[in-house]
């Protein structure tokens, strides 16, 4: 671009913006945001909550950036507050209480994180408000940001100094006009006791009902005042936490068999169910020393093709034969292999159970900050923060299907004798492995901020007016690594053994077993490193063979992100209805990505194709950044009569997207004390990640179904196995949401201690960025788009007569919507006992907490496709129950404590597109497939938290004793192998106790 160009660019932006910031001030109507002063808290936290009063120290901005005394925001504001947290004690991290919450709904977390073998986000904790997506939260330390934790941005929850939170402020919606990108869906703002003196810690320890998750965390905060008037100010704290993890799911919800199965006699023109659900419903394509799925046999043997199939090695490679049930998916007798079976060996194959629960945690962190008044209503701070922390997890068994033997492959024959291989082609085995040992996730994050400034108030216009300025530095470095993981050469040349000739090209001894590449005729493709594997029974292979085909993929990756912003809130002038206030500021960002991954590691990459090295784990590096400049206007203008309108408006430029505006308009009305009505209208944005710009192509794993599939088998397998490269694309830019916010807050004067607020939202996401899984591409080929024929290729090194392996090769784009409706509900009373119970003394408190989730549609933007709501789909991850609920009663007084929870979600559907029916079924398709039964059962948690209080002397203490999932309820099943439960909605765990003591002093 010229410079004339450039100028003209830029000239336009500052019109632009000027224009929006003269309408704000003059109309008084643009965007709101939600404040937070001493009277908001007051106004908005429920009775149970408010008892201490309030000091300047207590005032703080989340949502908005106008501080004013009695501004009562119409967005819709839930604070929590420590007690609540303190009196749950769900676990050792604060993220397990947010995500109790109902408006937060499809959050990342270790249950759910188990399996993100390529992603790096295994094993964090962050927060997903209205199941929007995890990026389109923005996650707040004292209203600043903070670098995220995975190269997507995501901030793990448990960098926040867990000992230091007062509070916890969830605005349930846009504030992109206040903080800028990633707060479509809302903001959590994680508030710090930044004035605390004294001394404080925190021992406890936990351990499920069943003897195993054992984990405990420590914690000690100080703060100490110091200087001429006790001006200074420094507070540390640290923490250490650790988890032991679960290796093994060995829970008997787990193995049961609830499996949804095809019919088997099911055709295209069935008008009966495609899909049935069955319980004692196993695998039938894997055993864990190798099951033979399937076999060729020569031309003239007079031998039937198959024949050998359902013969699979144990122990020392015995010989047992598959006992296929009288419901087989499909037909044991067909050409395609057997993929499930009811009854018979149904249990033999245990990749279901020898994979992780629960991943190993164990995580570190320090905190501290220096503060001092170098003047009255002046102040300048320090802080800086490091957190580590080390996931190791069993990301399961190295299945592998597919397998090829040739006739003359030498484990073949000792296993199954050469007299049975006569007139034998190829025998195609699949195995969970039980020899090699799992598949690992073993991710290191060290995360660290710092931030310098100043802050304050002085008095302008004859009013109070308040400040800051700050520079702020955030880093993570990240080592993404899979352990144990296949090269898939080396296992292809391993496995590929052979009895050595007299006089082979490599010299072995006659008869003894070597790889066939080093002693066949062909000498470049000899490598003197390989080890015959033996994988056709268990106890059979030769540990240097292990060590020769696995591997320990990596990637090591460092983000950085640079960040400066001053604002000023202000009163310049009042009219005859009140004070107007105005708040401005500016920000400066930039973020950066390095990557590195040594060459051995990462795939082949062609202009056509990628051909990976590892069964997971193909890694290319990330580098990359871009810079974000701001400047924001918010205003708030009393019109009288019980009306206050306010608004924001946000000019932002992009170094890769260029420039766009955010807006937020909003007014509150207070007819009378007890009720005040509250809406807001906004334009939020998300902008492009550093992974979504610059991913140099991560790749996954897994396996698709064929949507031609018949239980003939003409047309292929059922299943394909598959790998996935997706790649950045610079030309993204932000999404767009537009939102409404419509709801009441009631507080009754003659019912004192209730506390009611009902608010319906409506977010309309537009261009969002979206990527298409394996899954629809394949459908979407199938049903005749050639565009996305030629999105995936065959891997010949992986594929194997009659079953394909396929690549995938795709890039984010700005080509879908999304569209989410519900209704928040909060309601709390709060009133001393002994109003009822003469004497009774102490306090009880009940608080419920709700939202009905409406709609959740989203649409990929590809043509012709049917957009489905996603709510009251219990399914699975990306799912969103229609009730979620959490309710607790509290009973408190001076010297103990109980609090009871029941938590859950309601019932619902197992997919989405599924149309249930038992005869006269319509003809099923891929974008409605049939079902004899779509019901997925609701939930229902209850928890028990008892605490004692402890005063001697000086300091306080509390033993705390707390039961989690007290009637150890099973988790939401789901019709499925492997794991058999929607793990973002559930508790894996089952019944959980853990106990600790808190102090603090006096």
């Amino acid at each position: 671009m010229t410079k004339s160009g450039q100028f003209r660019r830029h000239r336009s932006m500052l019109a632009s913006f000027s224009s929006l910031a003269t309408l704000i001030v003059a109309a008084g109507i643009a965007a709101p945001v939600t404040a937070q002063t001493a009277d908001k808290v007051t106004a908005d936290k429920p009775a149970a909550e408010t008892t201490e009063p309030l000091s300047a120290d207590d005032i703080t901005v989340t949502g908005t950036r106008v501080v004013r005394d009695g501004f009562q925001s119409p967005t819709p504001l839930t604070v929590v507050t420590r007690e609540e947290i303190l009196n749950s004690s769900p676990s050792n991290n604060i993220a397990d209480f947010v995500n109790q919450l109902p408006s937060v709904a499809g959050s990342t977390r270790p249950a759910n994180s188990r399996l993100n073998l390529s992603s790096g986000q295994a094993g964090i904790n962050t927060i997903n408000l209205r199941n929007l997506g995890d990026n389109r939260t923005l996650i707040l330390l004292d209203g600043r940001r903070s670098v995220g934790s995975t190269i997507t941005g995501l901030v793990d929850v448990n960098t926040i100094p867990q000992q230091l939170v007062k509070s916890i402020e969830v605005v349930t919606g846009g504030a992109s006009a206040a903080y800028g990108s990633d707060a479509v869906a809302g903001v959590v703002n994680f508030v710090l006791d930044k004035k605390y003196t004294g001394l404080k810690g925190a021992i406890d320890s936990g351990i499920t009902d069943k003897g195993d998750g054992r984990n405990y965390s420590v914690s000690v905060a100080g703060g100490l005042s110091f200087g001429s008037e006790n001006r200074g100010h420094i507070l540390l704290s640290g923490e250490v936490a650790h988890r032991d993890g679960i290796f093994q799911v060995d829970r008997d919800w787990n193995a049961t068999g609830y499996v949804r199965i095809q019919d088997p006699t099911w055709t295209a023109s069935s008008t009966t169910p495609q899909f049935l659900i069955r319980r004692q419903v196993g695998a039938a394509n894997s055993t864990p020393g190798g099951l033979i799925t399937g076999n060729s046999v020569l031309a003239g043997s007079g031998l039937t093709a198959n024949n050998l199939r359902g013969i699979y090695f144990g122990q020392n490679g015995g010989l047992n034969q598959f006992q296929y049930g009288a419901l087989t998916f499909p037909s044991p007798t067909g050409t395609a292999a057997p993929t499930l079976t009811q009854g018979g060996s149904w249990q033999v194959n245990d990749s279901g159970r020898r994979i992780g629960l629960d991943p190993k945690d164990d995580r570190y962190g320090v905190f501290g900050r220096l503060s001092y008044e170098i003047a009255d209503g002046i102040e300048i701070f320090a802080e800086g923060a490091y957190n580590q922390q080390k996931i190791f997890f069993n990301a399961g068994p190295n299945l592998s299907t597919g397998i090829v033997y040739q006739r003359d492959n030498a484990f073949l024959i000792n296993a199954l004798g050469a007299s049975r291989l006569t007139g034998i082609n190829t025998v195609t085995v699949a195995t969970t492995a039980a020899d090699l040992p799992f598949r690992a996730i073993d991710n290191r994050r060290k995360v660290q901020r710092y931030s310098i400034g100043a802050e304050g108030s002085t008095e302008l216009f004859g009013k109070r007016a308040t400040w800051n300025i700050y520079g702020q530095y955030g880093r993570a470095d990240l080592r993404e690594q899979l352990r144990n993981v296949m090269n898939i050469t080396r296992m292809n040349n391993a496995t590929d053994a052979v009895f050595a000739a007299a006089g082979n090209p490599g010299g072995f001894a006659a008869g003894t077993i070597q790889c066939r590449v080093n002693v066949d005729a062909n000498t470049t493709n000899d490598d003197a490193a390989c080890v015959p594997l033996n994988r056709l029974g268990i106890g059979v292979a030769n540990p240097a063979a292990i060590a020769y085909v696995l591997g320990n993929p990596y990637r090591d990756e460092v983000t950085e992100q640079y960040n400066a912003a001053a604002n000023l809130s202000i009163t310049p002038f009042s009219t005859w209805a009140g004070d107007v206030s105005v708040a401005f500021g500016g920000e400066y960002r930039k973020e950066k990505i390095r990557g590195f991954v040594p060459t051995e590691f990462q795939p082949t990459v062609t202009t056509t194709a990628t051909t990976n090295r590892w069964s997971v784990g193909n890694y290319l590096p990330t580098n990359g950044q871009y810079n974000v400049k701001e400047a924001y206007l918010e205003t708030v203008v009393p019109l009288g009569l019980g009306i206050e309108l306010n608004g924001a408006g946000r000019a932002t430029w992009y170094s890769t997207a260029g420039y766009v505006t955010t807006w937020k308009a909003g007014a509150t009305w207070q007819p009378i004390p007890d009720i005040r009505f509250r809406v807001t209208r906004s334009r939020d944005i998300r902008a492009p990640n550093l992974n979504e710009l610059y991913q140099a192509g991560s790749a996954n794993s897994d396996s698709v179904r064929n949507p031609a599939y018949t239980s003939d088998g003409l047309n292929g397998p059922a299943t394909f196995g598959y790998s996935a490269t997706v790649t950045g694309n610079l030309n993204l830019l932000p999404e767009k949401a537009d939102q409404w916010n419509i709801g009441a807050v009631l507080s009754p004067r003659f019912l004192r201690g209730f506390n009611l607020s009902v608010d319906y939202y409506r977010i309309n996401l537009k261009s969002g960025i979206s990527t298409l899984d394996a899954q629809t591409i394949l459908n979407l080929c199938y049903q005749g788009d050639q565009t996305y024929c030629a999105a995936y290729t065959q891997d010949p090194a992986r594929s194997a007569p009659g079953q394909p392996y396929l690549l995938f090769r795709n890039q984010p784009f700005n080509a879908a919507s999304q569209l989410t409706r519900g209704v928040d509900i909060d309601a709390s009373y709060r009133f001393p006992l002994d109003a009822i119970f003469a004497k009774a003394g102490g306090n009880f408190t009940l608080r419920g907490v709700a939202t009905r989730y409406i709609e959740n549609l989203f649409n990929s933007g590809i043509p012709n496709t049917v957009v489905l709501n996603t709510v009251g789909v219990n399914g699975g991850q990306g799912s969103t129950p229609k009730w979620i609920y959490r309710v607790n009663a509290t009973y408190d007084t001076d010297h103990f404590s109980i609090t009871a929870t029941g938590r859950g979600v309601s019932a619902g559907k197992y997919v989405a597109n599924g149309i249930e029916c038992q005869t006269g079924c319509p003809l099923s398709t891929t974008q409605f497939p049939t079902y004899e039964s779509n019901h997925v059962s609701g939930l229902f948690y209850a928890d028990l938290n008892l605490t004692t209080k402890i005063r001697t002397g000086g300091a306080d203490a509390q033993l705390f004793f707390n039961v989690t999932n007290l009637f150890d309820r099973w988790p939401l099943l789901v019709p499925e192998t492997g794991l058999a439960a929607n793990s973002t909605y559930s508790d894996l765990l089952g019944r959980q106790f853990r106990i600790g003591v808190r102090f603090q002093t006096r």
